[in-house]
């Protein structure tokens, strides 16, 4: 498909100045770029119009469909300043397709890949000044969104929809360094259901999960996992990354996609890594109970967590109401480390990018 985009730009930007002051030190999520991008979709007409304009409030009718069926999905992907000044982003076909099925699922239109990977292209035409410099591991996060935008009050599919894509720089999303976290187990709370949304990266499955986190950070925890709702036995994934255990033998296990979790495109890229090693890994369903034998019994040597946001964490602890699991003294392991070391260097341009996996935005 073919649609061009107008261009308005923002009369007022903020001023070079306070601009370079925010990249110095971008706080996650704090901070907003000066445009944003937005697609209108109608039912009898499909893709209408596109346009890049002054970043600024939503207005919409009290009544519109997002507000009260909460038909609403997203995308969380990144631009990387390259030491030559150039700007990519990291397998954005993956969050385009991703962003398609988690359309299909929420009965929202798809938002065509081409049309995806252009609106990038039109955010850091305008916005790439945005794009921090390559120090410390700061970024420009790019958040891709798609709501119900109809006014109307009945139970059915919105008949229009908006896409929206705005961006905001930030530094690391853990401040403290490559240092373990704690994790919340969370033993009376689900995040997603068997042939529910769990696969589908829309903002309900987070609000979910927001009551087990805020219990988790009054336990000094930084992120919640969560087990599988039938039956509390099955580890399935973090409030927003995805679970890696590495064994003595060097073999490693994460949770399989069994329609619950999401498929994360750190996860996906995390796992060809390790295959690329030659390091055996198994997708397959994994108990609390394996993991509690095997980091007591010390046959798990290193767990880590892996995101678009965060990158690559080790995880140190895991507790819950009934017990504490792991080290207070952990340290990051070996592959871990080597994984996250290379993972970041593809995405910044230091490392040999041998699956292909960056696109040029600028």
């Amino acid at each position: 498909m073919t649609i061009q985009f107008e261009v308005v730009r923002n009369p007022s930007p903020m001023p070079a100045a306070q601009r370079a002051a925010v990249l110095e030190n971008p706080v996650f999520g704090q901070h907003r770029t000066d445009h944003q991008v937005i697609c209108v979709w109608e039912k009898d007409k499909g893709w209408t119009s596109a346009r890049v304009e002054p970043y600024g409030p939503i207005t919409m009718d009290p009544a519109a469909a997002v507000l009260h069926y909460g038909q609403e999905i997203f995308e969380g992907i990144k631009a990387y300043r390259h030491d030559d000044g150039t700007i990519w982003t990291f397998r954005p076909l993956e969050n385009a397709r991703r962003l398609q099925r988690s359309a299909v699922r929420m009965a929202l239109p798809e938002v065509p890949e081409e049309l995806f990977i252009e609106s990038l292209r039109q955010l850091i035409a305008v916005d790439g000044d945005w794009v921090p410099e390559p120090v410390n591991e700061k970024t420009l996060y790019i958040r891709p969104f798609e709501i119900a935008a109809e006014d109307f009050l009945g139970v059915r599919a919105a008949h229009r929809a908006e896409y929206r894509v705005i961006a905001s720089p930030v530094g690391p999303y853990f401040t403290g360094g490559l240092k373990p976290v704690s994790i919340w187990v969370a033993l009376d709370s689900a995040r997603a259901g068997k042939h529910g949304t769990g696969e589908a990266k829309t903002g309900g499955n987070y609000a979910a999960s927001l009551m087990a986190q805020n219990e988790g950070y009054e336990q000094g925890c930084s992120q919640v996992m969560f087990l599988d709702a039938e039956t509390a036995t099955y580890i399935e994934e973090l409030g927003g990354m995805n679970l890696f255990f590495v064994y003595k033998d060097g073999h490693v296990v994460t949770p399989s996609l069994d329609g619950t979790i999401l498929r994360g495109i750190t996860r996906m890229s995390v796992i060809q890594l390790i295959k690329d090693r030659g390091i055996h890994i198994e997708e397959r369903k994994f108990t609390l109970d394996e993991m509690r034998a095997g980091i007591n019994g010390a046959d798990i040597v290193e767990v880590f967590a892996c995101g678009t946001a965060a990158v690559i964490t080790p995880v140190g602890q895991f507790k819950s109401r009934e017990e504490t699991i792991g080290s207070a003294d952990a340290q990051p392991g070996e592959l871990t480390a080597s994984l996250r070391e290379e993972l970041t260097g593809i995405q910044y341009g230091r490392v040999q990018d041998r699956h292909g996996w960056m696109t040029q935005l600028a």
